[in-house]
């Protein structure tokens, strides 16, 4: 029998990996995030199927066209650019002109992923830059809800929707107060029930808590995400909550009130836990969710905006590097080293 050579293949690190793809995580974050999409459409009809339609198109068509007009290849395949619109089109009010939709999904993907080059390199959470711009250039069609459950939410669509680029929004049905702002600013607490179920008026994510859960734990289960970041997020929202709640009950709401109102659930399960604006050490992600958790109660008590979750993503967003760099493990020897040469 002729003699089979043997070829040592020799390469640059990692030598170990999980066995999956970019794709393949990205597109179980699809499946993840679709029941809380299909949710929102239930709440808020057709108007939240546009919305979100929208949010994803403009995502995709602004990826696929800067990679060709860099000469690369399009990488709108590793479904990473549909998460980002995913998301972005669920921290959306409902009733928002579509062009704005547009427009933000363009600033988002443009600044927040491929200026600073694309997929692994972006520091901020694409989708909340899109949302940011937004909240800047328009905050009163940022700030103006429709009510969840409508009876004619699937036979009709609200004009605001097709508003011509720069004018004035006409919205037919604004209902009242977010929870948040009615905690904010008239002191009404919302039946928490209510939130966990997601019948009341907010974003298009600001959903039933449960869903969200569900879908964050099963990436959770299947190591797709670190679970350390929502854990950071809730126990600090918890206990500084808990401890203003016990202070002072009638001044400050419960800690089951501030976990499941806005969109700290969408915002602790899908968006700060983005695997490139996120610190990559265990002890780094649980400093990093506590910062966000903390920030997020602080903006909603003592800011002068009803929610933070937007900003304190962001903020810690831009702490990722430098929690990592902070609490770096010390290579192995060195630190006993260091203490036989007296130093």
């Amino acid at each position: 029998m002729p003699h089979k050579e043997k070829t040592l293949n020799i390469g640059s690190s990692p030598h170990i990996s999980s066995g999956l793809s970019v794709e393949q995580i990205m597109r179980n974050v699809v499946w993840a995030i679709l029941p809380i999409v299909a949710f929102a459409i239930y709440a808020f009809g057709l108007t939240a199927l546009l919305t979100i339609a929208t949010a994803v198109l403009a995502c995709v068509l602004t990826e696929h066209w800067f990679s060709k007009k860099t000469q690369h290849k399009s990488t709108i395949s590793d479904w990473s650019v549909v998460i980002t619109g995913l998301l972005y089109g669920l921290t959306l009010p409902p009733g928002i002109p579509l062009w704005m939709v547009f427009c933000g999904g363009v600033i988002g993907v443009a600044m927040g992923k491929v200026m600073f080059g694309g997929l692994g390199f972006n520091p901020f959470n694409p989708a909340l830059v899109g949302r940011a711009f937004l909240q800047a250039a328009f905050p009163v069609s940022m700030t103006t809800w429709m009510p969840a459950l409508s009876p004619d939410r699937f036979v009709s669509i609200p004009a605001s929707v097709y508003t011509f680029p720069f004018a004035t929004p006409n919205y037919d049905v604004v209902s009242g107060a977010t929870p948040l702002a009615a905690m904010k600013f008239d002191s009404v607490m919302t039946d928490t029930s209510d939130l966990i179920m997601g019948l009341t008026s907010g974003s298009l994510g600001e959903t039933s808590g449960i869903v969200i859960l569900l879908g964050g734990f099963y990436l959770i289960f299947r190591k797709m995400m670190n679970w350390r970041i929502p854990a950071g997020i809730f126990v600090s929202v918890i206990l500084l909550t808990g401890i203003l709640h016990g202070i002072e009950p009638t001044l400050y709401p419960t800690p089951q009130f501030m976990l499941f109102s806005g969109g700290l659930m969408l915002g602790a399960m899908f968006m700060a836990t983005d695997m490139v604006a996120s610190p990559i050490t265990s002890l780094g992600c649980f400093v990093y969710g506590a910062i966000i958790g903390i920030l997020v109660v602080v903006i909603r008590i003592w800011g002068g905006i009803p929610e933070g979750v937007m900003y304190a993503i962001l903020f810690a967003n831009a702490l990722s590097p430098h929690i990592d760099r902070i609490i770096r493990p010390v290579a192995y020897g060195t630190r006993s080293q260091r203490t036989s040469n007296g130093r």
